[in-house]
């Protein structure tokens, strides 16, 4: 979409986030400079050379200070249009941390910068570290507390910004072992270099104007006192200043909350809870706002639909929908009484109905599932069941069974994940299993062949062994298809997993029983077939009714003989 369609709101989060990842940049880069004090002092002040070239340029300050600006500017009007201070522990720690930085930073980093700036003087990393490590101690530890609050800050906007990006939970273990390690090194580094300058005993406690902390050194020289009451005087107008703004944001908030009380307006929630809010707060603030449990994936930025409401009754007409709430709710095929919670702001008394409730028994995923909320992915999915299953059972004791069975589920299992899928799950003797959520359709296509196709060789070995003990000759009827799928982590308490739902699944379910009933082994979509990059010349295909569809749908029909082709399929 060009930028120059983008709704106001999307494109101010659009430079929120790009100038916070101006600072990010910087502040890393920063980091990475400490870390090299771990050799020596030299290595870090040569480092420094380099950091310097890259951000101490004209245009590089121009394009940080802007982006520190903009940043400051944007977060004070987002915590100005915030109609509550209710929000998740995450959205809390963010927001505090990101009120706090200016304050831990600002004495530090603009006694460096206007020093070098007004006063021309020279400002050498040995120097910062023996004020830091040496002379004001108290001032190094404040700084490195400062260090770790704009660090996690920085890197909960990051998790905000990537988390639901296909790709990030393969990369998302790499991410969280550099956040850990990135800062450690920085800190050890300073540390290092402090040591260093102490076990060389080559400090002198001379005033030192780059670095000065108000009242730390005894400076006799008139000129050397003007420079740093100068340089205390603009730190301390600009922590006043930013002060000043935080708290301006918050009288506004105020006089906001004194004015909207004369028009206040009842919401009624279907389940029976009544609140009263002022005009314009959205629904989800007002259920935030008044405890009321309304579920929000995305912390009610529009872009997802968990929010969602159902208009049951209005005292007015309600505002239309704005250009985000109604790109979502087209994309999800809503009706005219769906609202998005997190974006409409009703005028008048009205009664609603939550349509999607947050579990409060188990909010995350279980254990070692990765957190990934619903949305639309191309898959492919398959379908495996044991034929004439009952007819087995009826003659044979429960625990041998039950040994068949764990035989059966290993060989089903072990050749999903060997092809690389996911095994969902076991359905009585019937297993499921999901390709491509990290990859492309063609990908997952090939794999969920070469998954099928080990799958019959296995049970063909497994009846080889089992067949003068047992008796037993095991079949296995597969469906393949593939197409969009809603993929995301459902269920309940333990039972809650990373599943797939919608076409696709249903589809390749009913191919699973058109392979018993053509008496085949596998039967997979076009689709599918074509995708996997197989030679299907020779191969029987079907035009086939499958029930929600009202055209036929062609097949490919496969034997036990012909499946081997597909285990020479690369990967």
């Amino acid at each position: 979409m060009n930028s120059d369609n983008l709704p106001a709101s999307l494109q101010l989060q659009k430079l929120r986030l790009l100038s916070g990842l101006i600072m990010f940049s910087f502040l890393s880069m920063h980091l990475l400079n400490h870390a090299l004090g771990l050799i020596s002092i030299e290595t870090a002040e040569h480092g420094k050379r380099w950091f310097s070239v890259v951000w101490m340029n004209p245009f590089s300050l121009s394009l940080f200070y802007g982006a520190v600006l903009i940043h400051v500017l944007l977060v004070l009007n987002a915590l100005y249009k915030r109609r509550t201070l209710n929000m998740p522990m995450r959205e809390a720690v963010q927001l505090v941390f990101g009120l706090l930085i200016p304050l831990l930073i600002i004495e530090h980093a603009a006694s460096l910068r206007f020093s070098s700036m007004l006063y021309d003087i020279p400002v050498t990393y040995e120097n910062v570290i023996r004020r830091l490590w040496i002379n004001a101690p108290v001032a190094g530890m404040r700084q490195s507390v400062a260090v770790i609050v704009i660090w996690i800050h920085g890197c909960i906007g990051l998790f905000f910004w990537l988390r639901y990006r296909s790709w990030y939970p393969r990369f998302g273990g790499y991410f969280l072992a550099i956040a850990v390690l990135v800062p450690v090194m920085a800190l050890l580094g300073f540390s290092s270099a402090g040591r260093e300058l102490e076990s060389a005993n080559s400090y002198k406690m001379l005033p030192n104007p780059i670095i000065a902390a108000p009242n730390e050194l005894h400076r006799p020289d008139q000129r050397q006192a003007t420079i740093d009451n100068n340089i205390n005087t603009i730190v301390k107008t600009i922590q006043l200043t930013f002060i000043g703004m935080v708290g301006t944001v918050f009288l506004l908030r105020g006089a906001r909350t004194l004015r909207q009380k004369s028009t206040l307006i009842d919401v009624h929630y279907e389940h029976g809870a009544t609140v009263r809010v002022p005009k314009e707060m959205t629904l989800l603030e007002a259920s935030r706002l008044n405890g009321v449990a309304h579920y929000s994936v995305c912390g009610g930025r529009g872009r997802c639909s968990t929010c969602r409401v159902r208009i049951l009754d209005s005292d007015g007409p309600l505002p239309p929908p704005s250009d985000i709430e109604r790109a979502t709710l087209h994309r999800i095929h809503a009706d005219e009484d769906i609202r998005l919670g997190c974006q409409l702001r009703p005028q008048s008394n009205l009664r609603v109905a939550l349509l999607l409730s947050q579990n409060h028994q188990q909010t995350t995923p279980a254990e070692n599932e990765p957190i990934r909320p619903g949305r639309e992915e191309e898959i492919a999915v398959l379908f495996c069941d044991l034929r004439n299953f009952t007819t087995l059972t009826e003659a044979r004791l429960p625990y041998d069974i039950v040994f068949l069975l764990n035989r059966y589920f290993a060989i089903v299992g072990q050749a999903i994940e060997q092809s690389g899928g996911r095994l969902d799950k076991f359905i009585g003797d019937g297993a499921m299993a999901l390709f491509g959520l990290d990859g492309s359709s063609a990908t997952a296509c090939r794999d969920a062949m070469r998954a099928a196709a080990t799958i019959v060789q296995e049970i063909d070995r497994l009846n080889e062994e089992l067949e003068k003990e047992f008796s037993v000759h095991l079949r296995v009827a597969i469906g393949v298809h593939t197409g969009p799928s809603i993929v995301g982590v459902m269920g309940y308490g333990q039972a809650k997993s990373l599943t797939a739902i919608g076409d696709t699944v249903n589809v390749a379910s009913r191919l699973e029983s058109v392979a018993k009933e053509l008496n085949t082994t596998i039967v997979v979509s076009e689709p599918a077939i074509i995708q996997s990059g197989v030679n299907i010349k020779d191969l029987q295909k079907r035009d086939i009714k499958v029930r929600g569809r009202s055209s036929p749908m062609r097949v490919y029909v496969i034997s036990e003989t012909e499946s081997t082709r597909f285990l020479a399929v690369p990967a």
